[in-house]
């Protein structure tokens, strides 16, 4: 997030796309309806389904799934051609303003709306416009603009709106993606990606290679960029991956295309997984390591506005389970490494000696309060939000980006569009919230969500069970009838394995930061005349 939670009461809008916020991140959720029906504040809401905050939007564009550029497009477009896009901010804080406004001038709001399955292009206008109008709007986004292999240009397309519209640097507005877990950012910014270090410094630069085997008292690190998670399933598949190590990650449940997962793992000379629980991954597993809950070890997360938190225990780990830092080091040591971490804390000031971001940031310090990074001294408090006087990179970069369509689109034979995503109820893939009797009970099994015209049409009826199959398998699944979600797409949450979202879904990535198109795939539906389950 560019911007901070407690931001929220100084927008004077919201533009929430991708996100069922408040279903997936409650809390800001709660605080976006709060200041829209308590205090007035103005509401955009676009996403595939009818989630609960497009009831009080003043607006809400229910788009077909993979559409996101097209509409970011099309409120752009109206900005330029009404002359309200903020001229001050773009000319002295942007750059690349005529190329993207030459790309931007076929999208206008009739052609958008044909891509969109929009009925009325006018009600584009009178958004783009109530946009613009306030100031400062903050743009909230989450995995329902990532998960596509457009998502990088969705992404860039979210960041080209806030410019022209002068929301980035100030209070109150920002892009501000929202992480589906509470240490995902802080994971990212310790280097747990394929291609960078610790705060984001590219593992192909070799002054940050010379860097790091300093710090790190080693030679022969790599500047090549690892494969990422699909990449890593396919490399194992075809034999080239060995062996995996897989740490808190579920992926037979959470990657796409889950029997390509599942064969791939067969495939492998040795795999090591440590979590809380036997997961469904896990029970692949040659050796299953047991690790400590959040409430049983010591450390810090850092959350989705960038905010660094202390982690304390409360309990004591059960049995064999033990802190995951620990079992690593001891990993590491029977190679040889010599590693010597007494407690996290020992790992922190590790982290801030090579990451610029964390450098002033101390366990002293955030016991006092919590803070938000960049904070390169000792003495500074933080960084409530990014950008305020100037881009990282000097200027900020506009770029022209044009839709482009779904990697699989729908024929005769898979005529339905698939959508995935969470529910309040359950927690990602399920392995600590289906171990809560309550949530389980709540919500015990999945559903596929039917427009009530589609279900008409393939004769079900609320409650039956459907097949559900897309090029990649099959499951059996409970129908529920609903009209949040348009005619001809459906909805499954992927928190159950019994019936797998993730069988069905493509594995299809992104170019750039080969992320899987888990949000759209074709599939079809049909009837099951056994209603046994």
């Amino acid at each position: 997030m560019t911007n901070s939670i407690r931001e929220i009461p100084l927008s004077a809008g919201f533009f929430v796309i991708g996100s069922n916020t408040t279903d997936n991140h409650p809390v800001i959720g709660s605080m976006i309806k709060n200041e829209v029906i308590n205090k007035g504040k103005r509401l955009v809401v676009a996403d595939p389904r009818r989630i609960e905050l497009a009831k009080y939007a003043d607006h809400f564009f229910q788009i077909k799934p993979g559409t996101n550029i097209a509409i970011l497009n099309g409120f752009m477009h109206v900005l330029l051609r009404e002359d309200l896009y903020d001229k001050a901010y773009v000319e002295t804080r942007c750059e690349g303003f005529e190329g993207l406004a030459r790309t931007l001038e076929r999208y206008t709001p009739e052609y958008v709306a044909g891509i969109c399955g929009l009925p009325d292009p006018d009600e584009i206008r009178r958004a783009a416009r109530l946009l613009a109008a306030c100031k400062p709007m903050a743009l909230y986004y989450s995995m329902g603009i990532t998960q596509f292999v457009s998502g990088v240009n969705g992404v860039k397309s979210t960041a080209n709106l806030q410019m022209l519209l002068g929301n980035l640097g100030v209070a109150g507005g920002g892009v501000n993606p929202l992480r589906g877990q509470n240490n995902v950012q802080g994971a990212c910014d310790v280097g747990a990606l394929n291609n960078v270090y610790t705060a984001y410094q590219p593992v192909t630069s070799e002054e940050n290679r010379a860097k790091f085997e300093k710090a790190w008292g080693v030679s022969g690190l790599s500047t090549k960029p690892g494969l990422t998670l699909v990449e890593m399933m396919n490399a194992a598949h075809d034999g080239t991956v060995k062996g995996f190590y897989i740490m808190g990650e579920n992926p037979v449940l959470s990657d796409p295309n889950q029997q390509h997962v599942i064969e791939a793992l067969e495939h492998c000379e040795f795999l090591v997984v440590q979590d809380i629980f036997l997961t469904e991954t896990a029970v692949h597993a040659d050796v299953v390591l047991p690790a400590c809950s959040f409430l049983e070890k010591e450390g810090t997360v850092t959350n989705t506005e960038r905010r660094v938190q202390p982690m304390h225990k409360v309990l004591p780990p059960p049995g064999d389970a033990r802190d995951d830092w620990w079992i690593i080091q001891e990993i590491a040591n029977r190679m040889r490494a010599g590693w010597r971490y007494e407690k996290p804390e020992d790992i922190f000031e590790e982290i801030r000696t090579v990451t610029p971001s964390y450098a002033g940031i101390t366990y002293e310090r955030i016991e006092k309060g919590a803070i938000q990074w960049p904070c390169p001294t000792a003495d500074h408090p933080g960084t409530q939000y990014l950008h305020k006087d100037r881009f990282s990179r000097g200027l900020g970069l506009l770029t022209p980006i044009d839709y482009t369509p779904p990697a699989e689109g729908t024929d005769r034979e898979y005529p339905l569009v698939l959508t995935t995503g969470r529910l309040l109820e359950h927690f990602h893939s399920g392995t600590m919230s289906r171990n809560s009797r309550v949530l389980d009970e709540m919500v015990p099994e999945g559903f596929v969500e039917i427009h009530p015209s589609d279900a008409q049409a393939l004769d079900v009826k609320d409650g039956e069970i459907v097949a559900v199959s897309t090029r990649r398998g099959s499951i059996r699944i409970r129908a529920r009838i609903a009209e949040k979600s348009k005619p001809h797409v459906v909805f499954i949450p992927f928190h159950f394995y019994e019936s797998c979202a993730n069988r069905l879904t493509i594995d299809c990535l992104d170019p750039v930061c080969k992320i899987p198109e888990y949000k759209v795939c074709s599939c079809r539906i049909d009837k099951i005349t056994n209603q046994e389950w």
